[in-house]
């Protein structure tokens, strides 16, 4: 499930903190990444990205794996 399908669905539901629920429980289920539900998180008002230079950190390095890194270690992984 990508940002804008996400988006479309969260626009039915009317409680704040049950469509956190949502998105915590597609993440959970390997059904959005982890960029996914903290672009969401950010565009929903959930979360300021700016005020936690940890989470800023965090979505940073996991782009940096996602792209390089994190296939090469699977890769081995397997090979080994």
């Amino acid at each position: 499930m990508n940002r804008e399908e996400l988006n479309w669905l969260l626009q039915t539901i009317k409680d704040s903190t049950t469509a956190e629920r949502f998105v915590a429980a597609q993440y959970d289920r390997g059904r959005i990444s982890l960029e996914v539900m903290a672009a969401v998180a950010q565009e929903w008002g959930w979360i300021n990205c700016a005020a936690n230079q940890f989470f800023t950190t965090l979505i940073c390095d996991s782009n940096q794996l996602a792209s390089s890194e994190l296939p090469i270690a699977i890769a081995l992984g397997a090979a080994a």
